[in-house]
C-alpha cells in the first residue's frame, strides 16, 4: 500500500544549501576563530572572573556551541537519510574531528570552572548576573569529581573520534547497508522489523527467520564492536572515577542511584504484569504457544492502514485539541518539511528527533509504514519535537534536557493520540484491537527497557570483571534477561538468541534504557492528574516544556504535586499499566472471547 510518505523527505536548507554551501565552510573558519579567541580571552582567568563577565564569557561560549551544533546537525542529518553515500560519511567525520579540536580549544573553561574553589563558585551561581545560567553553573559542578586535567581531556578529546564514535559509525552503516532476504526479495532491516507486525503469523514467522539469517552473517563483526564499545567505556570511566557502569548516565540525567534503583526493582518487581498481558494476546489470537515473533501481531486480521495525511491530521487533531500552541508548532513540521519519514535502502532505521541549534528548529527522522504504530511513533518524535522548539529559549547551554524528561513529552505525545484514536471507535472490538495494541507499545516501552537495562548490567559487569565476551555469551545473557520478563507466557526461540545484536542504544548511549521506563511511568501518572484536574493543566504542561533543562527533573514535577523521588511514585505507574490491562479482559470478556 502507497500511504503518501513515499516523498516526504526533509529540506535541511535552514541549515545548509548542500555539503558544498559556501557558508558552511564560512562557519567552519568561524568557529575555529571564535574558539580561538575565547580561548586567548579566558584562558588562565576563570577563577578571577567577576559575575558579569562571567556571564558574558558564557554568551560568547554559546554562541561558538551553535556554530558547532548547527554544523553537528547537518552532518549528521545529511548522513541518516543516506548511510550509504560516502561523500555524507566523509563530511560527518570531518565535522566529528572539527568538533573534537573545537573541544581541546575550548576545554580549559570547564576544567578551570571546576578548579574554583566551593565558596566562590556558588557567590557566582547566586548572583543575579548568572540568573539565566544557574541550573547550568549547579550541575556542571557535579562532574568536578569526574573532570580530569587540561591535557588529559584534550587527549581524550583527540582520541575520541577514532574512538567509539567511530565504532557506533561503523555499526550503523553495517545494519543500514545489510540486506535481508525475505521470499526471494532483498529488503532493509527496516523493512523487514516492520513486518514482525503483520497480522499474518507465516509472514512473522518469515521475517523472524530472515533477520536472524541477517543478522547471523555479521554476527563476528557485531560482537567485536559490542566489546570494543564496552572496553571504551570501561576505560573512561575508571579514568573519570566513576563507581560503575552507570553512574556517568545517571549523573547525565540529573538522577540519583536510588532513584533508578527504585524504578527497576518496581518494573521488575510487576514482570507478572506482562506474563498476564500476553497470556490474554495469545488467547485472543487463538494461540496455543505464543513465540518470541508473535508478541506485536495485532489482533484484527486486517491490519488498519493510514495515509501520511491521516496520520497527520490525527497528531495535529490531538495536539491542538490539548494545547493549540502544541497543534501550532506541530503544524511547522508539516508544513516546512522538518520531516523525513520515507523508506528506502540506505535511510538509517528507527526513529528520532534532533535538536539543532538554537537558531533553528529540530528534524524528524522515521520510517513510515501506514500502520497505527507508525502514528504513535509519529505521535511520540513530534513530542520531542514539540519539546526542543519550546526549550530553545533557555539557550544552548540549557535548552537540552536529561534524557529522563526528554522522553515526557514524547510519550505524553502518543498518549494524546491514543486518547483521540480511541474516542473515535465506537466498535467494542476495534476499541480491544487498539487497546492492545497501546499495551504492546507501553510494555515495549517500559518493561522491555528495564530488561534490557538488566542485559546491559550483565555485559558491561562482565566486560570489567572478566574480559571480552564471546557471541555466546551476549546471546546467555540476553536470553536470561528476556526469560525473567516474559516467564512461561512467551516461547522464545533459539534464533531470538542473537536479537541483541541489532539494538543501537547499547552503543550510541549506553544506559539510556531505562529513561524510557522513566518518562512512561512518569507520564502515566502525569496524564491520570490531566484527567482528574484538566483546568490550567495545558498551560503548566507547555511551560515545563518551554523550561528545557533550566531546572531539576525533581523540580518540574513538583509544579505537578508530583515526587519521582518517592518509590511508591513508580508503583502508580505500573498501577495504571495494570489498569490498561483489567480493560482489555474486561472488553473481551464482553465480547465472548472464551473467557
Amino acid at each position: 500500500m502507497m500511504t503518501g510518505a513515499e516523498n516526504i523527505q526533509w529540506d535541511l536548507s535552514d541549515l545548509y544549501l548542500s555539503p558544498e554551501d559556501q557558508k558552511l565552510q564560512a562557519d567552519k573558519e568561524q568557529l575555529v576563530a571564535d574558539a580561538e579567541a575565547f580561548a586567548e580571552a579566558y584562558r588562565g582567568r576563570v577563577a578571577t572572573l567577576s559575575a558579569p563577565e562571567f556571564r558574558d564569557a558564557l554568551k560568547r561560549y554559546e554562541s561558538i556551541l551553535k556554530i558547532a551544533h548547527r554544523l553537528g546537525s547537518y552532518a549528521s542529518l545529511l548522513w541518516s537519510a543516506d548511510t550509504e553515500t560516502i561523500a555524507h560519511g566523509k563530511l560527518m567525520q570531518q565535522i566529528r574531528e572539527l568538533g573534537s579540536q573545537i573541544n581541546q580549544k575550548l576545554v580549559f573553561f570547564d576544567v578551570e570552572w571546576m578548579a574554583v574553589q566551593e565558596e566562590n563558585a556558588l557567590s557566582l551561581i547566586i548572583s543575579p548576573e548568572l540568573s539565566g545560567f544557574t541550573h547550568y553553573l549547579t550541575v556542571s559542578r557535579l562532574y568536578k569529581e569526574h573532570t580530569l586535567s587540561e591535557t588529559a581531556e584534550q587527549a581524550l578529546s583527540a582520541k575520541s573520534v577514532t574512538g567509539r564514535s567511530a565504532w557506533t559509525r561503523f555499526f550503523d552503516e553495517t545494519l543500514s547497508a545489510a540486506r535481508f532476504t525475505f521470499e526471494e526479495e532483498e529488503l532493509s532491516e527496516q523493512q523487514v522489523l516492520s513486518k514482525l507486525h503483520n497480522p499474518d503469523r507465516d509472514i512473522r514467522k518469515k521475517a523472524h527467520d530472515s533477520l536472524t539469517k541477517g543478522f547471523e552473517a555479521h554476527l563476528r563483526t557485531l560482537t567485536f564492536i559490542f566489546n570494543t564499545v564496552l572496553a571504551d567505556k570501561a576505560s573512561s570511566d575508571r579514568l573519570r572515577n566513576y563507581p560503575s557502569w552507570i553512574s556517568s548516565r545517571n549523573l547525565s540525567n540529573q538522577t540519583d542511584h536510588e532513584t533508578v534503583e527504585a524504578l527497576v526493582q518496581t518494573v521488575t518487581g510487576s514482570y507478572p504484569l506482562v506474563q498476564r498481558y500476553y497470556k490474554l494476546k495469545a488467547k485472543l489470537l487463538g494461540l496455543d504457544t505464543l513465540y518470541d515473533y508473535d508478541r506485536y501481531a495485532p489482533l484484527k486480521k486486517s491490519e488498519t492502514r493510514l495515509s501520511w495525511e491521516d496520520a497527520r491530521q490525527s497528531v495535529l487533531r490531538a495536539y491542538g485539541k490539548f494545547h493549540p500552541d502544541m497543534g501550532k508548532i506541530a503544524g511547522l513540521f508539516f508544513d516546512h518539511n522538518w520531516i523525513d519519514a520515507a523508506i528506502r535502502p540506505g535511510k538509517r532505521g528507527g526513529a528520532f528527533s534532533a535538536s539543532s541549534s538554537t537558531d533553528t528548529h529540530p528534524y524528524v527522522l522515521m520510517n513510515y509504514d501506514g500502520r497505527l504504530r507508525d502514528v504513535q511513533t509519529l505521535a511520540h518524535e513530534l513530542g520531542h519535537g514539540v519539546h526542543q522548539y519550546l526549550s530553545r529559549q533557555q539557550g544552548e547551554l540549557q535548552s537540552g534536557t536529561p534524557l529522563t524528561t526528554a522522553e515526557t513529552a514524547s510519550v505524553f505525545g502518543e498518549m494524546l493520540v491514543f486518547e483521540d484514536i480511541l474516542s473515535t471507535l465506537q466498535d467494542p472490538a476495534e476499541r480491544l484491537a487498539l487497546l492492545m495494541s497501546k499495551i504492546d507499545d507501553t510494555i515495549a516501552t517500559v518493561y522491555r527497557q528495564i530488561s534490557m537495562n538488566r542485559f546491559e548490567d550483565l555485559i558491561h559487569t562482565h566486560r570489567r570483571e572478566s574480559g571480552e565476551l564471546s557471541s555466546e555469551e551476549f546471546s546467555a545473557y540476553w536470553i536470561k534477561t528476556q526469560e525473567e520478563l516474559y516467564g512461561d507466557s512467551v516461547t522464545l526461540t533459539p534464533e531470538y538468541r542473537l536479537w541483541w545484536c541489532y539494538i543501537p542504544h547499547f552503543l550510541h548511549t549506553p544506559g539510556y534504557v531505562y529513561a524510557y521506563a522513566f518518562g512512561e511511568l512518569l507520564v502515566m501518572a502525569l496524564y491520570r492528574q490531566f484527567r482528574e484536574e484538566p483546568e490550567g493543566f495545558a498551560d503548566k504542561y507547555i511551560k515545563m516544556l518551554s523550561s528545557g533543562g533550566s531546572r531539576w527533573p525533581h523540580e518540574l514535577l513538583e509544579d505537578f504535586g508530583l515526587d519521582i523521588r518517592d518509590a511508591a511514585f513508580w508503583q502508580r505507574g505500573t498501577q495504571e499499566i495494570d489498569l490498561l490491562i483489567c480493560s482489555a479482559e474486561e472488553i473481551a470478556e464482553n465480547l465472548n472471547q472464551g473467557f
